[in-house]
């Protein structure tokens, strides 16, 4: 970047730095320094010129991009929208970079697929899903295929609140939850519910990208809290609902993602007293709650008193993704405007597939399901545990989760988690860069890479940790001339 452009942070501000960033730009373009077709300094070195993390600028440039200041080109980069004087800044956006904070993955054919938590097609229960679409059509016929209520199929809604009920001691009458076309529409209709401009929102940090961008498209300001090994640093969260005091406070508590981490129980009781104490709401989003290979964990909704907690839960990583199927518990108060907002977004989710999940639960086939897939997802964790062992040697670190679908590496200091996500597609195997999960932060504490083995099949588990670690050595100048790097052909 030019050296006589000058562009002012304030990290001491209650201002995030991406907005910050996205007005110094702004101005700059009005007052005619960046001038109409200039292209912006990439992700990369503007970040690196600024000091802040790689996402800090993609948001920026996002908002900039919304309000019509500057355009991009596929391929190509950023460029600003008006005015008329190039600016010689000779670097692209990383568009990889791009789609991956927008929760997008590009994947060949041949790539060992580090990066999706998504179950493999052959744990899919498809027999029994098939048994129970027969039997519905069967018995309904052409109602099957009616619109079912627009908080869902009242069968269904009894059914979930009987599983919940035996699985997680959770109390949720059917007239609480409400049916959704999977996690994330859920947590787009607490945000229509829930925000109004300026509001500001809680986040663990890291998170879920999916999420920041639901609150953020409301006019949301966006705070990020630590994550410990244990579970949110409290003590910075009640630092901060002083301070902003928040809407709510979106977290998982079981198995957190990116992390894996999963909160001690002090921390989950502490948590709901703070939501009761200080009038904001908790969502917890579960989606791996069952995924334990040790004690079984309870969700947090399951010790909530005081009806602090919205529970969303989605059925798609467990069982089948092409499903889009979940639910959410609904306090009294937000039934209404939960309900306006379910109808404009879809009306109401498939009645059919909502008839055939709620006999698939009656039948007792989720049970079975779920004895199933953790047999096969604790075998392919111990052997991804043996594995990565080998990746200590070079300063790589770890906590064991005991559950779950993915691993959490800290990263030396010698080793860029981007340079090694390239090293690594580079050689047909995709990770997933932890600075991606991060609202603000340096590099240096966003330095992490996640490995999740759902996707993955044993033999490719072993292949591709090898992969990794040729990866690694060569990052560090330590591979010779016995070092292979095998592609995937």
């Amino acid at each position: 970047m030019n050296n006589n452009i000058i562009i002012q942070l304030d990290k001491n501000l209650n201002k995030p730095l991406y907005l910050q960033l996205a007005d110094n730009i702004e101005k700059l373009i009005k007052d005619e320094v960046f001038q109409e077709n200039a292209k912006l300094p990439s992700i990369r070195s503007l970040a690196k010129k600024l000091k802040v993390n790689n996402i800090t600028v993609v948001n920026a440039y996002k908002i900039l991009e919304q309000e019509g200041y500057v355009y991009s080109k596929k391929g190509s980069g950023t460029y600003v929208n008006r005015l008329n004087k190039d600016l010689d800044i000779n670097y692209l956006i990383d568009e990889n970079m791009e789609l991956m904070t927008s929760g997008i993955l590009s994947l060949s054919e041949n790539s060992i697929n580090f990066a999706s938590v998504s179950p493999t097609p052959e744990l899919f229960p498809v027999e029994e899903f098939k048994q129970v679409l027969i039997e519905v059509l069967d018995r309904d016929k052409g109602k099957a295929f009616v619109y079912p209520e627009i908080n869902g199929y009242g069968p269904l809604r009894e059914s979930i609140s009987y599983f919940l009920k035996d699985n997680y001691h959770m109390n949720a009458a059917a007239s609480q939850i409400q049916i959704i076309s999977g996690g994330q529409q859920g947590i787009d209709l607490l945000a229509k519910t829930l925000i109004e401009p300026g509001d500001y929102v809680f986040l663990e940090n890291p998170t879920y990208s999916g999420a920041v961008a639901a609150f953020k498209s409301r006019g949301a300001n966006i705070i990020g809290i630590p994550m410990e090994n244990d579970g949110i640093d409290l003590d910075i969260l009640e630092k901060y609902i002083k301070k902003y005091h928040p809407k709510f406070l979106y977290t998982m508590p079981n198995y957190q993602s990116p992390t894996t981490y999963s909160y001690s129980e002090i921390k989950k009781e502490k948590l709901i007293d703070l939501a009761y104490e200080n009038e904001f709401y908790i969502i917890e989003d579960d989606f791996l709650s069952d995924l334990s290979y040790e004690k079984k964990k309870i969700p947090l909704k399951s010790i909530d008193i005081y009806d602090q907690v919205i529970y969303i839960k989605s059925f798609s990583k467990i069982l089948m993704p092409g499903l889009r199927l979940g639910f959410l518990t609904t306090p009294k108060k937000l039934f209404k405007d939960i309900i306006k907002a379910k109808h404009t977004a879809d009306i109401s989710s498939s009645g059919f597939i909502q008839r055939a999940f709620d006999l698939y639960l009656r039948e007792n086939f989720w049970k079975e399901h779920i004895e199933r897939v953790q047999k096969d997802y604790s075998e392919k964790y111990n052997l991804i545990l043996k594995e990565i062992n080998s990746l200590k040697k070079y300063g790589i670190r770890f906590k064991e989760p005991n559950g779950g679908l993915s691993l959490w590496l800290k990263l030396p200091k010698d080793i860029n988690c981007i340079e090694l996500y390239n090293e690594c597609a580079s050689n047909n195997v995709i990770i997933v860069p932890g600075e991606i999960f991060f609202i603000e932060g340096h590099n240096e504490e966003t330095n992490f890479i996640r490995l999740s083995f759902g996707s993955v099949n044993k033999d490719k588990i072993v292949e591709g940790i090898n992969i990794i670690e040729n990866c690694i050595a060569k990052l560090k100048g330590g591979n010779d001339d016995n070092t292979k790097f095998i592609p995937l052909i």
